[in-house]
């Protein structure tokens, strides 16, 4: 009772009597006249009223607005493209998933990595999705990897200012080779060949400064992004869970595993005793 208050619906289950039918079910569902507009809350009093969400009862502020954690990274080199990410999802201080999966394949040759909101990310990559392959049966091609970015920093810009929280990176590979685009909900739109994503990034930026270079082997790319992931894991508490790989190649992204980043702190410690007992 208490929503269909703030959203203005207490009359929604028999309708208003002054108005027809099919006017009623017009007005509470204008999101769905087109399916490629996500546009605002269909309920006619629903703005006026969101003040009110942000206080208690007794007038009080409250804290809706969770902090963000993660860390994403990607790079380019000889092979193509390597992602990484970690696995969790939390909502300031909370913990609300370990496996959060952070990287959505769009098709077979685009990736897309989660970094924010992770419910903003995951429907404007299904978004995206979709129009890729709107685009790939009207046009009988894949689409570019700078089509798809630009797809998807327009459709999110058209919301700038309207509470979306997303920080992406769109990587692909099409006729002009490996590509790798960073993405925003404030509509930057930034080609590039290193990026790290998150709470985390400062950690993973450490490690991808001092072991990338362009003429990486792939096996020595996918431990970067590995261990560069890992460090961000265990420096920063928003960041954990599983470490994820993903290789984008000119035949289409490869999945190279997962590794949870306990069993990668003790390999690492491991390692790190082994070569100081070799001194």
């Amino acid at each position: 009772m208490a929503l269909a208050e703030i959203c203005g619906l207490q009359d929604f289950d028999t309708f208003s009597n002054e108005a027809p039918l099919q006017g009623d079910v017009f007005n509470y569902t204008k999101n769905f006249e087109n399916n490629m507009n996500l546009g605002l809350p269909p309920f006619p009093k629903f703005t006026e009223n969101l003040s009110h969400l942000s206080k208690d009862e007794s007038g009080r502020e409250l804290k809706i607005k969770f902090d963000h954690g993660t860390t994403t990274l990607g790079f380019q080199y000889q092979g193509g493209v390597v992602l990484a990410v970690d696995s969790r999802a939390t909502g300031g201080d909370f913990i609300g998933s370990q496996t959060m999966k952070k990287i959505v394949e769009i098709n077979d040759f685009l990736l897309g990595t989660l970094a924010g909101g992770a419910a903003d990310c995951v429907y404007w990559d299904r978004v995206l999705a979709k129009q890729c392959r709107m685009y790939e049966l009207r046009n009988r091609e894949r689409i570019s990897v700078a089509a798809a970015s630009k797809l998807m920093a327009n459709m999110v810009y058209n919301y700038k200012g309207m509470g979306l929280s997303m920080g992406m990176m769109i990587a692909g590979w099409d006729k002009r080779g490996p590509q790798l685009y960073y993405v925003d909900s404030e509509g930057t739109r930034t080609p590039g060949q290193v990026f790290s994503v998150g709470s985390g990034s400062i950690f993973a930026f450490g490690v991808l400064d001092a072991g990338y270079k362009w003429e990486l082997k792939d096996d020595e790319a996918y431990e970067l992004g590995r261990r560069a992931i890992y460090h961000a894991t265990h420096r920063d508490a928003y960041s954990g869970g599983i470490v994820r790989v993903y290789h984008m190649k000119s035949t289409g992204w490869v999945h190279i595993d997962n590794n949870d980043c306990m069993d990668l702190h003790y390999k690492y410690q491991q390692q790190k005793e082994d070569s100081l007992n070799e001194v």
